[in-house]
């Protein structure tokens, strides 16, 4: 029976120089997407998967988003005095219980492996999942908890959710070196490659931002073994540790958004949007609108 998946890693130490200057005294993590931050889609994800410790791996300038998963008592009592119970519900919402919460500093950027490794002590000897804000799933179940219910169906190992893209692509990914489809959208991979050019890539599954990774993981991030881009690669880790982590990639039920590019960001917000009652029929309505202005406006051109 493998060990149950308690505790969640957030590397959220980037940056977001794509999204200057709005990120110029804000963390990218805490761009809404309609009206909560980008991260609160991550934690509220880890939390429907049963995760009980939250663990943010951030640098400099992002003492925002802690104070964001915190209580604000003054805000909550005005908002009661006022009356205002459906605001207050929501801010409740957001709040991560006393002691649940955990913040550690990745000095330098040296990659996401390194980043991982800072959270080392916190994680333990245990499985442990990461979520990477910046991917966001809207999927039901949630995608990480889609994740620890195939680990839990191979019976342990470091399992990464994965999905299909474009072989000009490959080189903007992990990519999975297949060896055998175990269960139905469960694979059992030879090897992970990051970041392969499109003629050499083993495949075009390719790894995005949600991980269920076992413990001996650390054990090659000590090392500090410098990868693609001269940083320290989560992948690379994950790829020495086959002998004894065997890796399988899950084709998760879903729809992701990298929200760490502008266009997938916009993307995020409309979908998200789509699957709100209370403003998916103006948007939609926003949206034709939109749509029929743009093609009369092609057709005028190409009339000209």
């Amino acid at each position: 029976m493998t060990q149950r998946i308690r505790k969640a890693v957030f590397p959220v130490a980037g940056l977001g120089t794509r999204f200057l200057p709005a990120t110029k005294s804000m963390p990218k993590e805490l761009l809404p997407v309609v009206d909560k931050p980008v991260i609160h889609y991550a934690v509220d994800e880890a939390r429907e998967a049963g995760i009980e410790q939250f663990i943010f791996v951030s640098s400099r300038g992002k003492s925002a988003m802690e104070d964001h998963f915190d209580r604000a008592p003054e805000l909550e009592a005005t908002l009661e005095a006022r009356g205002k119970t459906e605001g207050l519900e929501q801010l409740r919402q957001s709040n991560v219980n006393a002691g649940d919460m955990v913040f550690v500093r990745q000095q330098e950027p040296l990659g996401l492996g390194h980043a991982i490794w800072c959270a080392r002590h916190i994680v333990g000897d245990e499985p442990f999942a990461v979520l990477l804000p910046d991917d966001m799933v809207l999927a039901q179940p949630s995608c990480i908890g889609q994740l620890i219910k195939a680990h839990e169906q191979v019976g342990g190992g470091n399992m990464i959710a994965v999905q299909d893209v474009p072989r000009e692509d490959t080189r903007k990914y992990g990519i999975l070196d297949l060896e055998a489809e175990v269960s139905p959208g469960i694979f059992r991979a030879r090897g992970i490659v990051e970041k392969p050019e499109p003629d050499v890539a083993p495949s075009t599954i390719a790894a995005i931002g949600r991980y269920v990774l076992e413990p001996g993981i650390f054990d090659y991030l000590d090392r500090k073994v410098l990868g693609a881009g001269n940083e320290i690669q989560l992948t690379d880790a994950i790829a020495q540790t086959m002998g004894s982590a065997p890796l399988h990639g899950c084709r998760f039920d879903g729809m992701r958004y990298d929200c760490g590019d502008k266009l997938g960001f916009l993307k995020a917000n409309i979908a998200s949007a789509l699957q709100r009652p209370d403003l998916a029929d103006g948007l939609s309505e926003f949206m034709r609108e939109i749509l029929a202005d743009e093609e009369m406006r092609v057709r005028g051109q190409s009339a000209a």
